[in-house]
């Protein structure tokens, strides 16, 4: 298993960066990668609150951790720390041992600087079948589609 460290910047104030965080129709727009789409099944968004996700690849010869070629996860919501912090505690549902434990999904927010709100995801306990530049690439890609939809305006989540 191994950690996964990965920043950006939204352009936005850390309550709308928040909210998007805590939104199961914001989550399915924003966390799903580039050549996939999302799916939220589950979503309560409190502590201890209950969470299930897919995402499903759109290319045929994409191989999915849960199913043909789907990955889905679901967890519970460990802490919600309004404008400052969201952590989640997640696993795959693979049958494949090798994909299986619980991961723990840590987005904390702050004021940047020159205005705006910095966003660090920290992933900790992924499976080693899952290639850590899969993963970071992933959580860049969920990253920049995050500040795309927060900076469209506080009505887009």
């Amino acid at each position: 298993m191994y950690t996964t460290r990965v920043s950006g910047h939204v352009d936005a104030p850390r309550a709308d960066v928040y909210r998007a965080l805590v939104s199961a129709e914001a989550v399915a727009r924003w966390r799903t990668p580039d050549g996939m789409s999302g799916e939220v099944h589950e979503f309560d968004a409190r502590e201890g609150g209950r969470f299930r996700v897919s995402l499903t690849y759109r290319a045929a010869d994409a191989a999915g951790k849960s199913a043909a070629h789907t990955d889905t996860y679901h967890g519970h919501f460990a802490r919600l720390v309004p404008d400052e912090k969201v952590v989640e505690v997640l696993e795959f549902e693979a049958t494949d041992p090798a994909l299986r434990g619980t991961m723990t999904l840590t987005t904390t927010l702050t004021d940047a600087e020159g205005g705006g709100t910095d966003v660090l995801v920290v992933h900790e306990g992924v499976p080693d079948a899952v290639p850590a530049a899969d993963n970071e690439t992933g959580t860049r890609m969920a990253l920049a589609n995050l500040a795309r939809l927060v900076e469209s305006g506080p009505d887009a989540c």
